[in-house]
């Protein structure tokens, strides 16, 4: 019923107090979707999967909500920049300086770009690998100070603290003005304030479609297989050169990136201030 139907000055107060006690139901179911984070076990794994149409499990769409003043959204990213059929190569966890060297020289041997998700202490141990992965045209992402994978349970200045004080020692290893581009949480498990406080600091948080388990050393034809069946999940890989021996990543890798070029599928970067797409 329009409003035109009201044609005294009663009428149209009742009206207004209708359209205003209805506006205000909206805004409290909206506040609570927003503000309910999931808390079971299971929550990471849904905050890295890309749902229906882009959006991610928190229910934001295929943007989110673009960071204070830094126009980087605070959707979880899984698409690539390249578009198309493109693969996005991240390494989590490092550096390290037994194995970040080798996944650098795989990376080159296909002149493959990557996403670099470092834990900041391992970054200030070793700033020559930031500076190795900066110059060769990598991008860096903050994987927090601890690899905490309970942080969504965790209070938000302590949440702020693991993103920043990271942001901060990497930057710092990196030196010559390089920025970290990307937040990725331990274990996706994110929560709207660490979303907010990455997309405020000019990161975007990155998710994955790809998980290769190789943190459980499961194989080389097993993480080679992880990937071959479930990239049609989305365009973003997930690898680690840190957190234990990783002979097995440094074999897949090069087998993957062989692979997707003899299908014809480029490689790119994850989404920074594009919306996510479907």
């Amino acid at each position: 019923m329009g409003f035109s139907a009201y044609t005294n000055k009663k009428g149209v107060r009742a009206g207004a107090a209708v359209v205003a006690s209805a506006v205000a139901v909206a805004a409290t179911v909206w506040g609570v979707a927003t503000l309910v984070e999931p808390g079971s076990a299971g929550a990471a794994s849904r905050q890295n999967v890309a749902g229906p149409n882009g959006t991610d499990s928190s229910g934001h769409g295929p943007a989110g909500r673009p960071g204070a003043q830094t126009g980087i959204p605070e959707g979880i990213a899984h698409s690539s920049e390249s578009g198309g059929n493109a693969v996005n190569i991240t390494i989590d966890d490092g550096p390290d300086p037994r194995w970040t060297p080798q996944v650098l020289d795989v990376l080159h041997k296909y002149d493959v770009k990557a996403t670099f998700c470092m834990v900041g202490p391992h970054a200030k141990a070793h700033p020559d690998l930031v500076k190795k992965v900066v110059a060769a045209g990598h991008r860096l992402c903050d994987h927090t100070m601890d690899h905490d994978t309970a942080m969504d349970k965790k209070p938000v200045d302590y949440q702020e603290r693991q993103i920043l004080d990271a942001k901060r020692l990497i930057e710092e290893a990196a030196g010559n003005g390089a920025k970290v581009e990307y937040y990725r949480a331990p274990g996706g498990a994110f929560t709207p304030d660490s979303r907010r406080i990455a997309a405020a600091n000019g990161m975007r948080p990155l998710g994955w479609n790809v998980d290769t388990k190789d943190f459980q050393k499961p194989g080389t034809a097993a993480i080679v297989d992880a990937v071959k069946r479930e990239i049609g999940n989305g365009p973003t890989v997930l690898f680690h050169d840190g957190g234990g021996n990783r002979a097995q990543t440094v074999e897949a890798l090069d087998q993957v990136l062989a692979w997707l070029g003899d299908q014809g599928r480029p490689t790119g970067f994850p989404v920074r201030t594009a919306p996510d797409a479907p």
